[in-house]
């Protein structure tokens, strides 16, 4: 079983969709941390905007035409190769499946779509500080994203500041009553936050294999493995670093009994 969050960037989707996973011991995929296989997907199968998107110096890549930036960011792909990822993993436990190139035509019959007013997103696309060409994209997502959610269907949120986490967080849990039955033991919920942090710790492994990539100074977040359900905390680290031979802990917290590497 899986449960789809989509919108559009800055709608809060992955603080939500982490804090669901370790709260209820699901399994966490977020299109954010497949990026760069989605990316080597396509082109392997030839698609030009993503070809094109590799071979552009930075400053070409971001200056092009709202509709050129989207076509290379692939969204309108994605959603097929974030469905077929989705079932290749295991029936159980739930995953919740999270990220932008959500789109309503491959999300499951169970989606939710985190929707920002435009005030809202401005303001946190702002605290990003992002350069224009990125931000262009981002705002032209909202639209897109809402025409997407408005043709197919499906059930909104509207993110208008009001709500906090916490409060977000409890609204998307009540969508969800039912279907939040995940793993209970200590050492099953550290094995899915094992799988998560790998999956980021790989993400940033293929953007170092571009050869436009910078080679030092990155740092990840990577999420506390001491396994509680009510832990918030993440843990920077050297993306490269990852996996350590025991469970990566934020200060101060404890592993649970007897935990090794897996």
């Amino acid at each position: 079983m899986s449960l789809w969050i989509g919108g559009p960037p800055g709608a809060g989707k992955t603080t939500v969709a982490r804090l669901l996973a370790r709260r209820h011991g699901l399994r966490w995929y977020g299109a954010d941390a497949h990026t760069w296989k989605h990316r080597d997907r396509a082109i392997a199968a030839g698609h030009r905007a993503a070809i094109r998107w590799e071979a552009l110096p930075r400053e070409e890549r971001w200056s092009a035409p709202e509709e050129e930036l989207l076509a290379m960011s692939l969204h309108h792909e994605r959603g097929a190769m974030i469905a077929e990822d989705v079932r290749a993993l295991p029936p159980s436990p739930p995953t919740v499946v999270e990220g932008t190139p959500v789109t309503p035509r491959f999300a499951g019959p169970r989606a939710l779509w985190l929707l920002p007013t435009p005030e809202v997103q401005r303001r946190r696309l702002a605290e990003r500080g992002l350069e224009p060409g990125p931000l262009a994209l981002y705002r032209h997502l909202v639209r897109v994203i809402e025409a997407e959610v408005e043709e197919y269907g499906g059930a909104v949120l509207r993110v208008d500041g009001e709500r906090g986490v916490a409060e977000t967080l409890a609204e998307v849990e009540g969508f969800f009553a039912g279907e939040l039955s995940g793993v209970r033991t200590a050492e099953g919920r550290r094995g899915l936050l094992r799988y998560a942090n790998g999956v980021v710790a790989e993400q940033y492994r293929g953007f170092l294999g571009r050869a436009w990539a910078p080679r030092a100074g990155l740092v990840a977040r990577f999420a506390c493995e001491c396994a509680s359900p009510v832990c918030e905390e993440d843990v920077p680290l050297d993306p490269l670093a990852y996996p350590p031979p025991l469970p990566l802990l934020a200060h101060g917290h404890a592993a649970p009994p007897n935990a090794s590497a897996v």
